[in-house]
């Protein structure tokens, strides 16, 4: 067992091992830069960083190829912490790089919690348009809306990821089962010929149109169009299977139990409590040219209880942080009458930064260190010349 230890230790705080790391760390950094051509930025740190271990399908199998971002940056980390802990004596000439040292740790730990913490939503609004969600940029819900009171609705909303599962879900306040006879994750809606294939939907739009799958895609001009044929079952009669995709503007509606129904497939929302309202957008050329100078939003926040009624400027740097989100100022549409914000909520957004003053101080106090030692040791008085 003492011996099992001691290669661990040895394992752990050798130098070999570092130097492994950064070149698996510069390999896995080229491999992904020749795949994002296939998959885009979003795709490529889903695939190769923000994972354990790379997978490839190869001939319709998924093999594994190569370690993940995650799988480097934690050994790297485990790596840096064995040797200080090993090796490193704490003096004041070695203050600079044991800063260092903090910092590049912490810059790691914050781009794993990153990764695990961070979501990302865009806002659309309109010029007067007052909301208060933000949608996801890739995920979807099924949402399933009690509609039968006139003053407010009830909603019920299911991860898409129970959808492309086929599994059966049965909501408590759902009298009826949800059940996904086919998910596509990416799809175009076509009119359905008469004499064409036989449809899975029974009732409503899924009559007439059809889903047709289509492969993925990750270009960052393009986006997937997920559509799912979702079959609800009751105890007495079944409502039907209805076709439900983000490609369908409105919800569609149906009745059961003496209550009114709204069934759709949007993106993922966020809601919050407090509401944003778009006052102005102002979108600034260079004169006579239609080159972009500046764009900005000018919102409205407010919030139910009164508390914040304020408007903000929103432009590029210069983002709205409130309530543990962070509002940038991303694009706009509809001939400038609509503003896009991306909407990113990240608890460890101020990690970087720390970790960056951080090596920074420790950087600069290593090099004061040295140079303070090195103009020291120049005006030492030399020593007497030696007589003949």
């Amino acid at each position: 067992m003492k011996i099992l230890l001691r290669d661990l230790r040895d394992f752990f705080v050798s130098l070999q091992l570092t130097v492994a790391l950064l070149v698996f760390g510069m390999l896995l950094i080229f491999a992904a830069t020749l795949d994002q051509t296939n998959l885009g930025i979003w795709g490529i740190q889903q695939k190769w960083f923000r994972t354990f271990i790379v997978w490839q399908d190869i001939r319709g199998v998924s093999l594994p190829v190569f370690p993940g971002g995650y799988f480097i940056g934690g050994l790297l980390l485990l790596n840096l912490l064995a040797a200080h802990i090993e090796r490193f004596k704490f003096t004041w000439r070695k203050a600079g790089i044991f800063l260092t040292h903090v910092g590049l740790i912490l810059l790691l730990i914050g781009e794993l919690l990153s990764g695990l913490w961070q979501e990302d939503f865009h806002l659309r609004l309109n010029e007067g348009e007052t909301r208060n969600y933000a949608e996801s940029f890739r995920d979807n819900e099924l949402v399933v809306t009690d509609a039968t009171e006139e003053k407010f609705d009830e909603v019920v909303a299911i991860p898409e990821v129970l959808l492309a599962r086929h599994t059966s879900v049965q909501h408590p306040r759902l009298p009826f089962r949800l059940v996904a006879k086919a998910h596509y994750p990416n799809s175009f809606l076509q009119t359905r010929k008469p004499d064409g294939a036989p449809t899975l939907a029974t009732t409503d739009l899924g009559r007439e149109v059809v889903a047709v799958p289509q492969p993925i895609t990750y270009k960052t001009d393009e986006a997937n169009l997920p559509s799912a044929y979702v079959e609800l079952v009751a105890a007495d009669a079944s409502p039907g299977i209805f076709l439900v995709s983000t490609g369908l503007v409105a919800p569609q509606r149906f009745d059961y139990g003496g209550r009114s129904w709204k069934i759709a497939l949007r993106a993922k929302r966020i809601y919050e409590p407090f509401s944003l309202t778009l006052m102005k957008f102002s979108h600034d050329r260079y004169a006579g040219t239609e080159i972009p100078k500046n764009f900005s939003s000018r919102i409205k926040l407010t919030t139910p209880d009164g508390r914040d009624d304020r408007e903000v400027l929103v432009y590029m740097n210069n983002p709205l942080r409130y309530a543990g989100l962070t509002f940038y100022q991303s694009g706009f549409a509809n001939n400038d009458r609509t503003t896009i914000l991306q909407v990113v909520r990240n608890p460890s957004w101020l990690l970087p930064y720390i970790a960056c003053a951080i090596m920074t101080v420790g950087l600069c106090a290593q090099f004061c260190i040295h140079l303070l030692a090195f103009v020291k040791k120049r005006r030492a008085p030399l020593s007497a010349p030696a007589v003949a």
